[in-house]
């Protein structure tokens, strides 16, 4: 079998192609989940020969938006949020942490993998009180977001909004501008609104994380780690929560950390005036 193409009993949903890797996949595969295909695997494991604790990383991102949803509804009052790069559904998902504080809680998915809208339909039901919406749109493109006719039944965009954007800032270039399109995403978004962002970085090991950045951009893919100062440059002027920008698994451990470098990613929360 040619290297990158599907197994032979592999079968493609309707418009996936899975001779081609795909990030929200790739993230099932680390996850433990069977939402995956032979290529994707096979990224994902070149991956983790390059950061043996990719699957670990994969799953402080998971606690991170559980975490970032439970502080955002209790600390800062927020009852909706906006979920961009939602992944293949991996329970808890964020509506069902919010709404087990908050049952009128309301959440907005979006994602540009079609897979993931079989799933997303099939288990991101809401409670009966609140309500959760997919969205099949790119981050590159905002306004389609933000446009949407799902978007603007669910969601009160006159009221604070949680903007998440967890592990998804990375699929773009430096080229598309990513700032841009996260500024255009905020500035859509009223006062007291809160923006949640994880991403990876080579400040704590560039040697493993080029190694893993090669094995993606190597099968086709984008994937760009970023510095500490690039990361803080998605939250404009919004005021950063405590404890800032840290690693992932150092923002509001619900226990201690002893190492929190060991995994490559920055977090950070903002809240806008």
């Amino acid at each position: 079998m040619a290297e990158g193409s599907s197994a032979p009993n592999e079968v493609a949903p309707p418009g996936v192609n899975i001779n081609v890797p795909h990030s929200a996949r790739i993230y099932d595969y680390w996850l433990g989940g069977k939402d995956n295909f032979a290529v994707d695997r096979a990224v994902g494991e070149a991956m983790i020969k390059a950061i043996p604790d990719m699957r670990h990383m994969a799953g402080e991102n998971r606690k991170f938006v559980h975490r970032v949803a439970r502080d955002l509804v209790q600390k800062e009052g927020i009852s909706q949020f906006l979920d961009i790069g939602t992944g293949i559904p991996t329970r808890p998902n964020l509506h069902e942490i919010a709404q087990g504080i908050i049952p009128e809680a309301r959440v907005v998915y979006v994602d540009n993998d079609p897979i993931v809208l079989v799933h997303a339909r099939a288990l991101m039901i809401s409670n009966p009180l609140g309500r959760s919406e997919y969205i099949a749109a790119d981050l590159r493109n905002p306004a389609s977001i933000l446009k949407d006719p799902a978007l603007l039944e669910t969601l009160d965009l006159k009221k604070p909004v949680g903007l998440t954007l967890i592990a998804i800032l990375m699929l773009l270039a430096d080229a598309d501008d990513p700032w841009a399109k996260v500024e255009e995403l905020r500035d859509a978004l009223p006062s007291g609104s809160c923006l949640a962002v994880t991403h990876p970085t080579a400040d704590f090991n560039p040697e493993a994380v080029a190694a893993a950045v090669g094995a993606a951009t190597g099968a086709g893919m984008t994937l760009v780690a970023r510095t500490r100062e690039a990361v803080s440059r998605f939250f404009g002027d919004w005021e950063l929560l405590e404890p800032g920008l840290t690693p992932v698994p150092a923002w509001r451990p619900d226990a201690p950390v002893d190492n929190p470098e060991a995994v490559y990613y920055w977090a950070g929360v903002a809240r806008k005036p």
